[in-house]
């Protein structure tokens, strides 16, 4: 259950009591901006959704704390995706719980209270004074605006003693001592020896699931979201010389400034690889440099200040051409991107925008004279020659997490269909190892991926980032374009 905790540390003073007296007096007030927040009438709908997927149940969703750093240093906090999703809460250490009420459920938001001047917490606690860490919103104010009723923290325990553990939900993974509370569940095989989802699993699913198709609230978020990330898209072109060479870092360096300018900082770290870097997935050390006549790969994205992200790629010639091999193997990019938008639509399977996607890839690599057998031999799925050189799928769902809604089950996601108002990444790409004998000695270090966020439309699709550019002549134009404009204050837009 929630632990009590000051927040005092073994080595901090023992002040005189004629100090702490001194302390305790004097303090005026501080006013704070209270107002209902935009999206509380959009969570009260998500948890009456939640309510109805587990009648008369228990069911619990924390946030989780600050997670150390080093010693007594912290990792900025970062609300859990599903409980800002239900709550609007971004502040640690909260618990929304929805106890059973005649046919529903009353939610109720259990979270730390402020403790003002009258506490000697304040002036004391370096991880909760608000001498400290500024002005924190009391229950009745994070009640207000949230539209949810909040109660101490400290009330939990008892809220939930003689809870039955076989009608009780908890979202595992957040909170060690509700985890301890409420152990968890065995996992169990059906009749034909599938695995169960256990109770507590299920509901992890459920959330994800529901978090599927966006509300009116959440796509504005994600477009300025994406908007924000083309701004630091920008950013970095017009920094970057036509000769010479930037490190990886200051590239990840000026988009992480738009980011923290504009949102609540990144939505991942940044993957900022510069010639045969741009062969490794993820790589983040980005400590490489740029090198004229080399392609340069960035995969970055803003995280809003609701936590929506954006993830966006773009692979652009350094010196601002493409050599005619390096178009050849973009354009393939480019054309199995296009060829997996075109397909989406309600009602489309996530499987079939995949194989598009991988036949123009294929196709491409046969091209390139690179496939071994015809392109059906290497699509076959006994065979995937293909998959050497692609790597990976489509894309992903987008939302408050850069792979969001990963509990879903796999029947609602990647072995499912994409419905309207889905948000996900088409994301193609090609890869060229630096050591592989298997492709000429040119192709070898050239990674090359475009990556859009879409949305599902009732017809179609609309790509929430089309302010960046796709086809190699218009990034050619666009990296121009940038250069002539000269760097920017991250603050101009």
């Amino acid at each position: 259950m929630s632990e009590k905790k000051s927040g005092e540390r073994s080595h901090d003073p023992q002040f005189p009591q004629k100090f702490l007296d001194f302390m305790r007096s004097g303090w005026g007030g501080l006013d704070l901006e209270a107002a209902p927040l935009t999206q509380a009438a959009y969570t009260d709908r998500r948890r009456e959704s939640l309510s109805a997927a587990f009648p008369g149940e228990t069911v619990i969703v924390p946030t989780g704390e600050e997670k150390v750093r080093a010693n007594d240093t912290f990792y900025p906090f970062r609300a859990g995706s599903d409980f800002a999703w239900l709550t609007g809460d971004l502040d640690p250490e909260g618990v929304l719980v929805l106890h059973p009420s005649g046919s529903g459920h009353d939610a109720v938001l259990y979270r730390r209270p402020r403790k003002g001047t009258d506490s000697d917490e304040f002036f004391r606690s370096a991880k909760y004074g608000e001498l400290w860490i500024g002005r924190k919103h009391s229950l009745d104010e994070a009640q207000t605006r949230l539209g949810l009723p909040c109660k101490d923290v400290e009330a939990l325990e008892a809220a939930l003693e003689g809870a039955d553990r076989s009608k009780v939900r908890l979202l595992r993974g957040f909170d060690s001592a509700l985890d301890r509370r409420f152990a968890a569940e065995e996992a169990a095989k059906d009749a034909d020896g599938k695995p169960v989802l256990t109770r507590d699993r299920e509901l992890a699913a459920v959330l994800s699931e529901l978090r599927l198709a966006k509300d009116a609230w959440e796509l504005r978020q994600l477009q300025e979201a994406v908007d924000a990330t083309v701004r630091g898209f920008e950013d970095v072109a017009r920094i970057l010389p036509r000769t010479g060479s930037v490190s990886e870092r200051l590239i990840e360096g000026v988009f992480g400034t738009r980011a923290r300018l504009e949102g609540n900082g990144l939505g991942y770290d940044s993957i900022v690889g510069a010639g045969a870097h741009a062969t490794t997935l993820h790589w983040t050390t980005n400590d490489g440099h740029t090198k004229t006549g080399e392609l340069l790969l960035m995969d970055m994205g803003v995280e809003n200040r609701n936590l929506y992200t954006a993830d966006i790629t773009r692979t652009i010639p350094v010196d601002g051409h493409f050599t005619p091999l390096q178009r050849q193997v973009y354009d393939i990019v480019h054309a199995s991107q296009q060829a997996g938008m075109d397909v989406i639509k309600p009602g489309t399977d996530f499987q079939e925008i995949h194989q598009t996607c991988m036949r123009v890839l294929a196709e491409g690599l046969h091209d390139l004279g690179i496939l071994p057998g015809s392109v059906d031999e290497a699509l076959d799925k006994d065979a995937l020659y293909y998959r050497r050189w692609t790597l990976h799928g489509f894309g992903h769902m987008l939302g408050l997490d850069v792979h969001d809604c990963a509990a879903s089950r796999p029947e609602h996601y990647y072995k499912g269909k994409v419905q309207e108002n889905f948000v996900l990444t088409v994301e193609p790409g090609l890869y060229f190892q630096a050591n592989d004998e298997l492709v000429p000695a040119e192709l070898r270090g050239v990674g090359i991926r475009i990556e859009d966020d879409v949305r599902v439309t009732a017809d179609g699709c609309e790509n929430l980032s089309a302010g960046l550019p796709r086809s190699s002549d218009e990034v050619e134009t666009w990296l121009q374009t940038q250069r002539e404009a000269g760097p920017r204050l991250a603050s101009e837009s």
